[in-house]
């Protein structure tokens, strides 16, 4: 009876460990079934998304290679070689100036490379020199050198980007540096102009310009033109040969190839036509072999478990030891069941653990899915099903409408520690609940948040202004005290998934084009009205350069509030308004030249006034940007007077004024020195003298004038400077040998 009971002792203990094991290994089945499918279904799903975007990146830096391309043949600098064969350095030095202010915003660009068809002088973003010692010493390959270039130049050809290859870079010293570089040209077919221009694209910096480092660890990323030839590839071990075959011949936009231990995403653009190639692992690598491995492993312990549970169970203490050491728990010390039940609740904290990653990717493929679905350039038909895949909360509502939420940090923030958008985010969704407003909120870009709000019927448009001025007036004073806070509201739309689109179209032109006039902290989409009468009064902005070049900052300043009180009062946008402070401060330097500042003072001068004016809320604010810079011109050039007599300062007022009298006296009396010191010092440096210099000048641009108009020779003469036709005509038998009108007939056939 008593070996009985003991027993019935033991076989409790059996049962009792071995439905702890069965719990343990359903449970960690379960884990490993749910956890590792779902995370990579996410990731890769969340991947499909994130590699879409940087296509979307690539396409539109093809978009700026391409406009730059139009917009530097479209520059008036062509044939730079003078009659006599020398060069047109004034065109020259404008066009190198202007070239490298329309690439200043694109960092992933190496180089620009500018020749002309009867010239070897390559035109940099650095300078000029030899188009042979350029390819010779800057930018060194075996093939690609220069008599390369110009050979394929001379060409007809069509728009091409060579792939990427390795380059000997000279740095700022002497000392050669390998890069990976692009280079891309635009076809020659129906030449816009005589220039020549090479784009030099850093592959390192291109992909981090389209942040290549989103995409899931272990996946490839190869480009492909449209010709199906290899521009560029971050793993040079990528075999195109064992999934080309496999591309169906009806291929349109998008495929998919899966491979052995891969799968291939194939995309082409519907801007250039060119390939885009995905390479990622198949399920984690060999996640089958690794979860039947798992499997067979659990089914053996559990084989294992119950054969010694059934062995160890005549005794209490083994069978409990054997379930620690299963928890992995030997060096425990103390009372073992609780050493268990600890074990068990470190599993669940596990599963917490792992349902809140599986939350942080919810929420970030939500905030991917609704800027896929605001975006212009998205497939209509993807974002669609974006939005009936993440925001199912959308359809109860029968309209809505978008909002804009902008933050401008105040200027006596900029010291204070910066506060991440994630908790701004939080903030501002707490406000807008705290007003009752329900809303879709997203970061959308910088501090911009873009809130999708349901309404039942028009009147509660009326009634959501009314809430949002009562959140702006309420964050403002509180939880976004550092920040201006300004709101759009767009028109209401059907919840159809179509309208996204418009309606954020309207809160981004309405956040723009607002008026400076207009101190409203929620402005209404529909109410705005366009307009485009800006105030430019190009001969004060002369006036402006002068004064601040002669130190009249009184002067200078006067123009400076007139032009923006004229603008406020024509209503003008506020991003009108940028572009006004924009072309006025680019003016000031054009015109007064650079007056010793160094590379790094003219940076942080030009940085902080684009920072001043893109922050601005009001143009009170850009327009005393401009008065700091302004100040600081003055006093600048006020230190230094010598500083303009230069001779780029020189060439590029003859440049500027050469219409008017510009005799000697007037032009030394302008440089603050004697005619005669002026004269030999211009002989000097220019290797000629002024005379001659004046009137190269000036009949270089009465020949344009001869061959594009139909002005009289006396008003092309007046208009060049000349006081009466007879001096003009002779002067220019005198350089051309020809008269004004034998040399128009020549011209016009």
């Amino acid at each position: 009876m008593k070996r009985l009971l003991m027993n019935v002792g033991l076989l409790q203990i059996f049962m009792a460990l071995l439905i702890v094991i069965m719990v343990m290994f359903v449970s960690n089945y379960i884990v490993h079934k749910n956890s590792i499918s779902e995370v990579y279904d996410e990731v890769a799903q969340n991947n499909a998304l994130v590699v879409k975007t940087m296509i979307q990146s690539i396409d539109n830096s093809f978009r700026s290679l391409d406009s730059m391309n139009h917009s530097i043949h479209s520059l008036p600098y062509n044939n730079i070689v003078n009659s006599d064969g020398s060069l047109d350095m004034a065109k020259v030095y404008d066009l190198q100036k202007n070239v490298t202010a329309l690439v200043s915003k694109a960092d992933f660009i190496e180089d620009i490379i500018v020749f002309h068809d009867n010239s070897n002088l390559a035109i940099t973003l650095h300078g000029t020199t030899d188009l042979g010692e350029l390819f010779e010493q800057k930018y060194v390959h075996s093939i690609y050198n220069a008599a390369y270039w110009k050979r394929f130049m001379s060409m007809p050809h069509e728009s091409k980007v060579f792939p990427a290859d390795t380059y000997k870079v000279m740095n700022s010293g002497t000392t050669l540096q390998e890069k990976k570089l692009l280079i891309m040209v635009g076809g020659n077919k129906f030449r816009l102009s005589d220039k020549h221009i090479m784009f030099l694209i850093s592959a390192e910096k291109w992909m981090k310009f389209v942040d290549q480092t989103a995409i899931i660890p272990g996946a490839s990323f190869i480009v492909l033109d449209s010709n199906r030839n290899v521009i560029l590839s971050t793993n040079d071990d990528f075999d195109l040969v064992e999934v080309w075959n496999q591309l169906t011949s009806n291929f349109n936009s998008e495929g998919t190839i899966t491979g052995k231990d891969f799968e291939y995403n194939f995309y082409k653009s519907t801007y250039n036509g060119f390939m885009y190639i995905n390479k990622i692992p198949y399920k984690f690598k060999n996640i089958n072999s690794v979860s039947s491995a798992n499997l067979t492993i659990m089914i053996t312990a559990i084989i294992g478990a119950v054969t010694l549970s059934y062995l160890l169970s005549m005794y209490l203490y083994r069978p409990i030891r054997n379930i620690i050491q299963q928890l992995g728990m030997e060096t425990s010390k103390g009372n073992d069941i609780r050493n268990i039940h600890k074990a068990i609740r470190v599993l669940q904290l596990d599963n917490g653990k792992l349902r809140e990653q599986l939350e942080v990717v919810r929420v970030e493929n939500r905030r991917t899915a609704f800027l896929r679905a605001i975006d212009e350039y998205a497939d209509p038909s993807e974002s669609e099903q974006l939005i009936r895949k993440y925001f199912p909360e959308s359809t109860v509502k029968k309209q809505f409408v978008m909002v804009l939420i902008q933050l401008l940090p105040k200027e006596e923030a900029e010291s204070q520690e910066r506060i991440h958008v994630d908790e701004l985010e939080s903030r501002i969704a707490a406000g807008l609940k705290r007003e009752s407003i329900e809303a879709l909120l997203f970061h959308a870009d910088k501090l911009q948040f873009v809130a999708w709000i349901g309404l039942d019927q028009p009147l509660t448009r009326r009634t959501l202004f009314k809430q949002l001025r009562a959140y702006i007036a309420a964050a403002g004073n509180n939880e976004l005290s550092r920040y201006e806070v300004g709101a759009c509201v767009s028109s209401m739309y059907s919840t159809d998934e179509v309208h996204w689109k418009r309606a954020f179209q309207d809160v981004s032109h309405g956040m723009s084009h607002r008026s400076v006039s207009n101190d409203e902290p929620v402005m209404d989409a529909e109410q705005i009205r366009y307009t485009y009468n800006m105030y430019y009064p190009l001969d004060k902005m002369e006036k402006l350069s002068n004064y601040v070049l002669c130190g009249r900052l009184e002067d200078a300043v006067q123009i400076i509030e007139d032009t923006f009180e004229a603008n406020n009062k024509r209503n003008i946008h506020m991003h009108q308004m940028v572009h006004v402070a924009q072309a006025m401060f680019y003016d000031l330097f054009r015109m007064i030249g650079n007056p010793s500042l160094e590379q790094a003072e003219w940076s942080k001068l030009e940085g902080d006034f684009l920072r001043s004016i893109s922050r601005a809320n009001r143009y009170t604010e850009m327009k005393q940007a401009l008065i700091k810079v302004a100040a600081f011109l003055a006093k600048q050039c006020k230190s230094e007077p010598t500083n303009k007599l230069n001779p780029a300062y020189i060439a590029q007022y003859i440049e500027l004024h050469y219409m008017e009298n510009l005799y000697l006296d007037y032009i030394a009396e302008v440089f603050h020195t004697s005619p005669k010191y002026f004269s030999s010092y211009f002989k000097k440096t220019f290797d000629i003298n002024y005379v001659d210099y004046l009137n190269k000048v000036r009949l270089a641009h009465a020949r344009e004038l001869l061959k594009h108009t139909s002005y009289s020779v006396t008003e092309i003469g007046e208009k060049t400077g000349y006081l009466n036709a007879s001096t003009f005509a002779t002067t220019f038998k005198k350089y051309y040998g020809i008269s004004p009108s034998e040399y128009r007939k020549r011209q016009t056939g």
